[in-house]
């Protein structure tokens, strides 16, 4: 079967919940991925900026290899050595105390969402505390990581928890004003990804987390999409001088095999205890030692390094576009994790850079967001904007 019939057979199996683009990939190499004819692609999706080492690294394959043939699941009712392993990594990367492993970013904001309101529960003897999130924020599309979305169209449909109330990013007055006595955690991404590559100023960080200290309340930092180094730190909120009681993981952590964390100060983390919480795959063997794998090639490979070095060159070649097409509004972002604002949709531009070999995605109707894998190098950079910038040129 070639492209065309294996989308007409997937139309008619899967729901319709993507936009999917008419592309059926079969394999990736490096930066590259390839479709079903061998049509090559430079990617600069990285899947959502999950793929920070690229495609196909053969240390990392040979890892999940061997695991395959020696353990993939056991349940929680027993210990394993990967996921104890991982588990370590983390907390040394974060700086906090414990964690809790998932299958998914969403699941992680969900249990940073319970851990915060048992913390409440516990202090108050209430399931009444009160959340503020971020407006234009993505957390996910289960319904409490959906709750403290703050993109309305995506939260209506379904009706989402009690107790969520959205403030303006990078506003302190405004979070200072949605401050009650029930607030039990105020959640925000570092870097906000889906909402427009907008990274948090050190001021409005520092005085949220002042003012979480002064009032008892959790800050919960979502470092899904922003944090294993994508803005050239392993944390982002690294180059805040500040640290979370909670944070939220995933995407880069496994480096394609499905997992995610939540990890939190030792004083939070002990108001879960057995029955509070709980995964059936959550800490597989299998997903752990994904994890324990791309911290040791993120060393080997010199990842940080390379972020800090490619992500100048990249931010310079995207400002002569901007200044050159007036179409183009604005480059934003932080490392590796930049977008482009334009003054009109950008589905054509996309779609049309796609067909000319250059993967790239949206962040909104306006943005297009570049999250490359983060072993790019600058020649990598340069293939993206000769593939790019012709396609600008004819929106004039």
């Amino acid at each position: 079967m070639n492209s065309k019939q294996w989308m007409e057979a997937a139309d008619h199996v899967l729901m319709h919940t993507y936009g999917r683009y008419p592309i059926v990939l079969k394999r990736g190499e490096g930066v590259y991925l390839y479709d079903l004819e061998g049509k090559k692609y430079l990617d600069f999706g990285a899947g959502i900026a999950v793929f920070a080492l690229g495609y196909n690294n053969p240390e990392y394959n040979e890892a999940l290899k061997a695991q395959v043939d020696e353990l993939l699941h056991t349940s929680n009712y027993f210990y394993n050595v990967p996921a104890t392993k991982a588990c370590e990594k983390i907390t040394q990367m974060t700086g906090l105390d414990r964690v809790f492993l998932t299958n998914s970013g969403t699941e992680a904001v969900e249990g940073a969402i319970k851990l915060a309101r048992k913390v409440y529960y516990n202090k108050h003897g209430k399931a009444d505390g009160e959340i503020i999130a971020m407006n234009h924020s993505f957390h996910g599309r289960s319904m409490g990581a959906l709750s403290v979305t703050g993109t309305p169209k995506y939260r209506e449909p379904f009706g989402t928890l009690e107790g969520i109330v959205f403030a303006d990013y990078n506003n302190y007055e405004d979070v200072a004003a949605k401050v009650t006595g029930k607030t039990c955690a105020i959640i925000m991404e570092t870097v906000q990804g889906e909402g427009g590559l907008h990274p948090a100023s050190h001021e409005f960080l520092q005085k949220v987390r002042a003012l979480c200290d002064q009032k008892g309340i959790l800050l919960i930092l979502d470092e899904i999409q922003c944090g294993m180094g994508r803005t050239g730190t392993m944390m982002a909120y690294e180059q805040y001088a500040i640290k979370p009681d909670v944070v939220t993981l995933a995407k880069a952590l496994g480096c394609g095999v499905p997992v995610g964390a939540f990890a939190a100060k030792e004083e939070f983390a002990l108001a879960l205890v057995p029955g509070d919480h709980g995964s059936t795959y959550g800490g597989n063997p299998f997903a752990a030692e994904a994890i324990c794998k791309v911290f040791e090639l993120f060393g080997k490979q010199q990842v940080l390094e390379n972020v800090r070095n490619v992500s100048v060159y990249l931010e310079k070649k995207l400002d002569v576009l901007a200044e050159k097409y007036a179409c183009i509004k604005e480059r934003r972002g932080r490392g590796l994790m930049q977008g482009l604002e334009f003054d009109r949709p950008v589905k054509g531009i996309i779609g049309k850079a796609m067909e000319a070999g250059l993967i790239t995605f949206s962040a909104g109707e306006n943005i297009i967001r570049f999250v490359p894998p983060l072993v790019i190098g600058k020649e990598h950079v340069d293939e993206m904007i000769g593939i790019l910038e012709p396609v600008i040129a004819e929106e004039r």
